[in-house]
């Protein structure tokens, strides 16, 4: 029998080493890790985080309308509360949970093992996190050495000369700008992983003509993104030069212009509501066919409907400026071009109705949430054709009226479909499922209060209350209203709070998911849930635009069918 050598038998021996600490190998791998699926969970989770904290700040702000001269709060905490709302859910909130979603979902669609640049894509996230956080450390450090620090005052826009250092002093406003500018790298790092990731990462046989909708859509998203981001960002770096280099872009009193500002801020910000919601088209695109059990009616149309809708929504920014005087020609142009994009969104609504016609439905949750994104995605459509007519939006802009409509976009229509997307989802991800029956809670507790909420805010917009206010006097004949709209608050925060015991209790004690809980088709469903870091053992080879259906349904008759 051989003997070990002593070489082997000191290796052999246990040496003494420090205590392991598993939490901190839990953390260590979350923060260096470059896995499309975790980066993507981060994503969501640190956009729910911001979810919660914009809804409280909603919540102070419509208690504080909810009776006439209140004084619950103060002019200037409400100004903060109505900035940080506006900028943390459509930078800190829209953004991440969307781009979250699709770091998660695209890489499993196309047959992938992860994105295209995966550095790149842990760097856009926690650039993108950075920014969120030195937002809100405005709250400590914001004044600088004027006092103890407070959050910008400005409003989401920051329209000038409320940026200007006369105006705003201290440096709340630098906070907001630096945290905007850094949101935009990370956003336009994620648009470009995503483009690459679709177009050059696709499985054998998965040609752009077979490529999930979901996937299509994204494209179109971050082609978007890639576009309105560079304007915003120059015009940061303006704000900045201002505010500290002598330089006079927006400042009227030395030559410069206000309405500068505004066009550079609504290149951005009009085509970002299509930023927003292209990709909750691309959840109810995924979501409304599966429980009708039919695929989806008109492939080719939706396409090219998403296609038009992200040219469209970059030549209508300025019909949020009809009343600074565009002149006759430029409010004709932009009240036209705002009509025309009605037409491919409303190819998109014809389409999902299609699908649910003669279809076996099945009233899931996820599916629930989907109805009501059309339903509530109709309204807000029309209102827009509405604000669309220069006329007419003349006498209604900056009242409650568009902030019930544009409300009706973001909430009715994207916060609908987000939350549809976590009942259709959450099990890829957990491997649980959620429960169905506090969904429904959820749903209808959330719907009501929707309802409550953006229904009635249309009434005291069309009678002439103003935006931005922090009071008003008993006589207007608004309190009625706004006490109605304020108790649809408290609805919506009931049923969100549901919603997140909902996934809390899932994840410790919900039913074993399965990899295909809904006998869906698309290929995130063809692996484990949740996947593994590998995500498939191999690459899948696919021959049509439903290749899990057909490998479960080879008797079906239309499994391979393409037009």
């Amino acid at each position: 029998m051989a003997t070990q050598t002593p070489e082997i038998e000191i290796l052999n021996q246990s040496t003494p080493t420090e205590p392991r600490h598993p939490w901190l190998e839990v953390l260590h791998g979350w923060v260096t890790t470059v896995d499309h699926k975790k980066i993507g969970l981060m994503y969501i989770g640190y956009a729910l985080l911001f979810l919660v904290i914009a809804g409280v700040e909603a919540l102070l702000m419509r208690v504080q309308l909810a009776i006439p001269n209140n004084t619950f709060v103060s002019p200037q905490v409400f100004n903060r509360l109505f900035t940080m709302h506006g900028t943390t859910m459509v930078f800190f909130v829209g953004m991440p949970i969307l781009f979250g979603f699709g770091n998660y979902l695209i890489p499993l669609m196309i047959g992938a093992r992860d994105m295209a640049f995966p550095r790149l894509n842990a760097f856009s996230f926690w650039i993108s996190a950075f920014g969120g956080l030195l937002l809100y450390f405005s709250f400590l450090g914001g004044d600088g050495l004027y006092g103890a620090g407070n959050a910008p005052d400005v409003g989401w826009f920051a329209y000038a000369p409320l940026t200007s250092r006369v105006f705003s002093p201290g440096h709340s406003t630098d906070y907001w700008t630096l945290a905007v500018l850094l949101s935009g790298v990370g956003s336009v790092g994620t648009a470009l992983n995503i483009i690459a990731t679709a177009i050059c990462m696709r499985c054998p046989g998965m040609k752009m003509s077979r490529l999930p909708l979901l996937v299509w859509l994204y494209i179109v998203t971050s082609g978007l993104a890639l576009i309105i981001v560079s304007p915003l960002t120059a015009a940061q770096i303006m704000l900045m030069l201002d505010r500290y280099a002598g330089a006079h872009f927006f400042d009227t009193q030395a030559g410069g212009s206000a309405v500068l500002w505004m066009h550079f801020f609504w290149i951005f910000g009009h085509p970002e509501v299509y930023v927003l919601v292209l990709p909750a088209f691309a959840f109810a695109n995924e979501i409304i066919p599966v429980f009708s059990r039919k695929a989806i009616f008109g492939y080719p149309a939706m396409v090219a409907a998403s296609v038009g809708i992200g040219f469209i929504s970059l030549s209508v920014w300025a019909h949020h400026m009809f009343t600074v005087g565009l002149g006759a020609g430029a409010n004709t142009f932009f009240t036209l071009a705002t009509m025309v994009i009605a037409v491919p969104t409303g190819i998109k609504i014809f389409n999902w109705l299609a699908t649910l016609w003669g279809g076996r439905i099945h009233f899931t949750v996820a599916m629930m949430f989907a109805v009501g994104f059309l339903f509530q995605f109709l309204i807000a459509g029309l209102t827009g054709i509405m604000l669309s007519v220069s006329p007419l939006d003349w006498q209604l802009s900056g009242s409650y009226f568009v902030v019930a409509h544009f409300h009706y976009v973001l909430v009715g229509a994207i916060l609908f479909m987000i939350f549809s997307a976590f009942y259709y989802w959450y099990p890829k991800m957990s491997g649980r499922m959620l429960s169905e029956k506090i969904g429904k809670w959820h749903f209808w507790l959330f719907l009501i209060g929707f309802h409550l909420t953006f229904d009635f805010m249309h009434v005291p917009g069309i009678l002439g209350m103003p935006r931005r206010v922090y009071t008003y006097e008993a006589d207007r004949g608004w309190m009625i209203w706004n006490v109605i709209v304020s108790s649809g608050a408290i609805f919506q925060t009931i049923g969100t709070l549901l919603f997140v015991y909902n996934m809390i209790r899932a994840y410790f004690k919900g039913p074993i998911a399965g990899a295909d809980p809904w006998d869906a088709w698309t290929l995130e469903w063809a692996t484990s849930s949740p996947p593994p870091d590998y995500n498939f053992e191999t690459i899948p080879t696919i021959r049509s635009r439903r290749p899990l259906w057909d490998l479960k349904h080879p008797e079906d008759p239309d499994s391979n069918y393409e037009f």
